[in-house]
């Protein structure tokens, strides 16, 4: 009895039957990842394979428009192709009534410096010699010898910002030149007189 319990049993063999019949104890778990752990354990397998709907909606907004038709393309072109059209005229009247502008100012300021200085205009004139200027009756004032020499084609009338100007042929013929309006009155001293009207009629 002085044996020890463990003696006894490695006398009898039991222990080395034990050793052998013991299986070992198996490995622990490894923890899981923080995501899995983070994971809720009530989500259903279900849930967990459904998409989200921010997930669906991107999706969908990736997802390639359906082609336009040809008679859409066509519709669109011939629009677009419309619009260009336009525009290009547009464009063509603006630059032509900014050089029509232009040119007016020009001829103008042209007329003006011809001028300046070479009216032969009267303050004391009383004669007025009539003529025909837009469809209306106008009148200018000469003396007589002024009259006599305007009739004969020696003298012109010249219009310049709005006012009738009585000046020389040459003048006369200048602004002709510069601008066919600007000319009212420039008898032709060539001409045939018509019924024998005198030269020096007032009228």
């Amino acid at each position: 009895m002085a044996d020890s319990l463990r003696d006894q049993l490695l006398k009898s063999g039991l222990v080395q039957k034990l050793k052998v019949e013991v299986k070992p104890a198996p490995a622990p778990a490894k923890p899981q990842s923080r995501h899995v752990q983070n994971k809720p354990h009530h989500a259903r397998p279900d849930q967990a394979k459904r998409p989200h709907d921010g997930d669906e909606k991107q999706r969908r907004s990736s997802a390639p428009a359906p082609a336009k038709s040809a008679e859409e393309l066509n519709l669109a072109r011939a629009y677009a192709l419309r619009a260009r059209d336009e525009k290009q005229e547009r464009e063509r009247t603006e630059r032509a009534a900014a050089e029509v502008a232009r040119e007016k100012k020009e001829r103008k300021q042209k007329l003006a410096q011809l001028v300046s200085g070479k009216s032969l205009n009267d303050a004391s004139a009383e004669q007025a010699r009539h003529f025909t200027h837009g469809n209306k009756i106008r009148r200018i004032y000469c003396t007589p010898e002024q009259l006599i020499k305007l009739n004969l084609g020696e003298l012109g009338v010249v219009q310049n910002t709005g006012r009738y100007l009585l000046v020389d042929r040459e003048t006369a013929l200048a602004a002709q030149a510069i601008d066919t309006d600007a000319l009212v009155l420039l008898p032709d001293p060539n001409a045939a007189p018509d019924d024998d009207i005198p030269a020096d009629l007032i009228w």
